[in-house]
This record gives C-alpha cells, structure tokens and sequence, in this order.
C-alpha cells in the first residue's frame, strides 16, 4: 500500500453523499467564458482535462450569479440568459470519472473593476483602500431590497447548478468579494440588521444558505470558502470567523474551505518561511475548526510535496487538501500521488526582476490563466514559459483590462 494512500480514501460528507478520495481543487478564475459571459468549449476541454487527472473534488472558478455584477472579464453567469445548454455539457465534462464538481458562486460586491463595472455595490459605502481607487469605483451602499434580490440570485444560480448535473456548489465568502464585505466591520457599517454584531453581519450568508437549500434539498452538496480572517485593521477577525463557522455548521454547510485575505491585505503577501516550509497556509486554524464542528475542513494554499499532503490528512489537521496551481501544471497529480508516486510540485515564484512589471502584469495570476488556456486547447502545460511572453500577451489579449486588479 502507498505511503499516500490515504489522500485515495473516501469521505462522507453531511448531506450523505461521498467524495472520490482527498484531493480538492480550489477555484481559480479561468477567464475563459464568451464575451458575452456563456460556458465555453474551452472550459468544457478544461474540466474534462481535470476530471482525468483524478481529484475527487473540482471547484470551478468564480461564476458570478449578477451579469452586471462582475469580478474580471469573461466570467461565466448564471441567470435567465444563460444557455443551459452548454452549462450541462460542462457539467457532463467535469463529472466525469466519478469526478464531484462543485460550481463556486460569487457576487464581487465593491471588488468589480471600475473598467466593466462603474456602479459598485457593497453593504456599506466604503472605497476600497488607498491606490486600489485606481481599479474599482467607490461602492453604493445596498437598499434592503436589493440585498434580498441577491440572496435570490444565489439560489436561482444554485438550482442551475444541480439541474445541469454539477455535484455541489460553493458560496464564496472569502478574499473580500461580496459575503466577505458583509462579514467585515470595516466593509459593514450598517446599522439595520445586516450590521453591526457579528450576529447581524452574518445574516447575509446564513441568507444566502437557506436559500440555496431550500432551492437544491438536503442531499446536495453546499459548501463555502470563508476567511479564517482578513488580516486588516478593523476587519473580520479569527474569533469571529469561529462564530460564524459553528454557526453554518449548526444550520447543516457540507464543507469550509479555509483561507485569508483581500484585495486590500493579501494573505500570502510576507507569508513565514516556517510556514512555507509546514506548507499548508491556515493548517492550525483548520486543526481548531475540526474540533469544534461537524462539517469536513480543506485547506488551500501551500501544499508543495506528496508527503505533506498525506501528513495533513493523517494528522487529523484537514479532512481534503486543496491544491489549485499546482494542477494548471500538472493535471494528473492526485492520480499519480494516490498510486504512490513522490510528486514534486513545480509551482515556483514568477519574476522578471521588475517588481513594478510583474505587479502591473498581475504575472502570479495571468501566467496560470495562460497554463489554463494551453489545457482548455488540449495542449500540454508549459512550465518553462517565459514571463516576458506572459506579460506582453497578457497586454495583447485584454488591452487595459489586462491591468484590473484580480483574484481568485
């Protein structure tokens, strides 16, 4: 028996249904959608490559249940113009080989660039910090109503999701977009219900929940990625991120994802080398968690070797390990970790020596996005591309937007 085998072991989730093995592939944004925000066929080529590969669980990017709410350029939506169409054939792709796929659903909040989006929206009217006012506009503070519209846009987006064959879905309420902004005393100052304790800041996602599950029933997958906190003055904190945590566990959530950060404090921005070399970002908070609730833990972020992997399993520490980069480079490597194989990832940092060039190229992000575009063409990864190439095709493909800042 492999040394790694029990990333191959299944898991039973809280709805009863069961995941393939351990490994979890966290979203990341694909930038791969029409112009016109419709499923492509590259990302239909993209999820069928993955589900090759062997992941017992695949998030997809950002699918944003609000055309006129967008987090970057070529974002899928699901809503009334959608075709059903090609959403059931992605979801065909994605789940096959016993493959789950869950659709990761998002509203950006303030966090939509100024470029296709000048009207932003938020809890509060709160500008994102000094020097993003270059990328997004000043958000309107939301009218009661237009938070419930919302609320109803990620359930009719999850009923979508469950009626194309996708396996589960994920509600993003990390990495400041809208949910997190709701969670956040900085982004939060409302003073009606939607604010102020962390009781009334957490309406909106435990909303959101009992929306999505009175639309897709009990024995589907909901899942959510939350901050474990935001690592900013005034903002949401661990200790509120634990009160929030055993609060959806309470209310029946399938599975956190963990992780940290925003727009305006990046979580891996002066990450410990003690920590890179532990590997998993947000292991310990993820270890108090799994004492505390019911719901399996995954966290993402910083996952290097096999061995690691396994250990955070064995340990107890995670229930899934999530991986995201690592598979734009290597699509088959829980296949070949779970037969016994010492993968190496071949993740590594990305610099053309002008930190001013790869910051204003986003090259940490386009460089991957491009790894995603050679797999959506049925092309092999290209772990040596060149980061110059990267960034003037970056420029090429998307002009000025090729400079809004985003993530995943």
């Amino acid at each position: 028996m492999s040394e790694f085998a029990v990333l191959g072991e299944s898991l039973e989730l809280p709805c009863g249904q069961q995941t393939k093995n351990r490994f979890f592939k966290s979203a990341m944004s694909e930038i791969l959608a029409t112009v016109d925000h419709q499923v492509s066929k590259g990302l239909v080529k993209l999820y069928q490559r993955w589900a090759d590969g062997g992941c017992g669980v695949l998030i997809t990017g950002n699918v944003m249940i609000d055309r006129n709410a967008l987090g970057e350029p070529r974002n899928v939506v699901f809503d009334r113009d959608t075709n059903k169409d090609m959403v059931a054939k992605w979801a065909k792709a994605a789940t096959s080989n016993n493959t789950d796929c869950w659709v990761q659903l998002n509203h950006p909040g303030k966090q939509s660039p100024k470029a296709i989006n000048p009207d932003p929206v938020s809890p509060s009217s709160v500008p994102l910090g000094k020097g993003l006012d270059k990328f997004f506009n000043p958000p309107r503070e939301l009218t009661e109503d237009e938070i419930y519209e919302i609320i109803g846009k990620f359930a009719f987006a999850a009923k979508m999701s469950k009626e194309a064959g996708f396996t589960g879905v994920q509600i993003h309420g990390a990495h400041g977009y809208l949910v997190s902004q709701f969670l956040s005393p900085h982004h939060n100052r409302r003073e009606d219900q939607w604010g102020g304790s962390i009781e009334n800041r957490m309406r909106f996602v435990k909303e959101v929940y009992l929306a999505i599950r009175n639309e897709v029933g009990e024995g589907f997958p909901v899942g959510i990625k939350l901050n474990s906190a935001d690592f900013q003055r005034g903002g949401f904190t661990e200790e509120e991120s634990t009160q929030v945590i055993m609060a959806l566990d309470e209310m029946g959530m399938d599975l956190f994802e963990v992780s940290g950060g925003n727009y305006e404090a990046p979580a891996m921005t002066g990450v410990k080398q003690s920590t890179r070399d532990r590997e998993a970002y947000f292991i310990e908070f993820a270890a108090k968690m799994k004492r505390l609730i019911k719901a399996p833990v995954v966290v993402t972020g910083g996952f290097r070797s096999a061995q690691g992997m396994a250990d955070a399993v064995a340990s107890g520490q995670v229930d899934m390990v999530g991986i995201a980069r690592p598979l734009t480079l290597h699509p088959d490597l829980p296949k070949e970790v779970i037969k016994g194989v010492d993968v190496k990832n071949q993740v590594k940092p990305l610099t053309t020596g002008v930190k001013a060039l790869d910051q204003a190229g986003m090259l940490e992000i386009t460089w991957y996005e491009q790894q995603m575009a050679r797999l959506a063409k049925g092309k092999r990864p290209d772990p040596k591309m060149n980061v110059y190439w990267s960034i003037a095709r970056t420029l090429a493909s998307n002009g000025i937007q090729a400079f809004q800042k985003r993530r995943a």
